[in-house]
């Protein structure tokens, strides 16, 4: 934050540093204060981190809803109006190109002169929901991975997580690139609107105990081994070994079998 005081002109307000998804808008807003009823400012566009082969991003400057400036004008100065001497807020709004590579940046000098703040947009990889025919997310998931790397290399990563039926989650930088290499994939559908995040997909990451949702009393087929195809009762669950100890419905004698968690298949619940 600034604050300094030079020429009764005062800028104010959080600068520093912001992610964006391509194609994406970030902001800040600030403060401009002054003795008087005009000030200047002055602004400074850096591209990195290779300035010659940078995107244009685009860069505005607003008061409220009205435009006072953008990167495309040459000149690299404004007048800003203070009716009254009162400080007015203002806001710089950066839009990521749709052809930035990770970790592309802009950064936005503002000043009066004396007084001064900086705003930095960084480019970040986007997650997208991509819808699936049901059962045939790992079938989508194998194609589009065959055309990852074709073309622009912007696929990052693809992800079906056991269990979640009909979605998979694609990350990569571009995402109008990451239609076009769906478009021809019969069994992929459309994405959903928007993106999602690390954050809110995370629980899909953490592999889940294959005893969940299993409890003494429930029925249970086994699924492999020996025992295949007998139902069987649980008896007793070891959560840290995820295992199941079980008696057979069938045995002429009920003896207990301790099994893996992922050997059997819940058929009933306990009642």
């Amino acid at each position: 934050m600034s604050d300094n005081m030079a020429d009764g002109a005062v800028l104010n307000g959080e600068s520093g540093q912001k992610d964006v998804h391509t194609g994406g808008l970030v902001s800040w807003e600030f403060q401009l204060s002054a003795d008087s009823n005009e000030a200047k400012l002055f602004l400074e566009i850096t591209t990195g981190p290779d300035a010659d082969s940078a995107p244009e991003w685009d860069v505005t400057l607003k008061s409220s809803n009205e435009e006072l400036w953008n990167n495309s004008r040459s000149k690299r100065e404004v007048d800003v109006d203070l009716p009254g001497n009162k400080a007015k807020i203002l806001k710089i709004e950066v839009i990521c190109p749709k052809g930035a590579r990770y970790d592309d940046e802009v950064v936005i000098g503002v000043s009066t002169g004396s007084s001064s703040l900086s705003f930095t947009a960084v480019a970040k990889q986007s997650i997208m929901v991509l819808k699936t025919q049901i059962d045939q997310e790992k079938s989508v998931a194998d194609s589009l991975m065959s055309k990852a790397n074709l073309g622009e290399k912007d696929i990052y990563a693809i992800f079906a997580p056991a269990g979640l039926r009909g979605y998979i989650f694609v990350e990569g930088m571009n995402t109008d690139r990451l239609r076009e290499k769906t478009r021809d994939i019969k069994k992929a559908r459309s994405f959903v609107d928007g993106e999602t995040s690390i954050e809110e997909i995370s629980h899909y990451l953490v592999p889940v105990s294959a005893v969940v949702g299993i409890v003494e009393g429930d029925l249970v087929e086994l699924v492999n081994g020996p025992f295949k195809g007998e139902i069987a009762r649980v008896q007793q669950i070891d959560q840290s070994k995820e295992e199941i100890t079980v008696e057979l419905v069938e045995a002429m004698v009920p003896i207990p079998v301790t099994v893996k968690g992922d050997s059997v298949r819940l058929m009933e619940k306990e009642r």
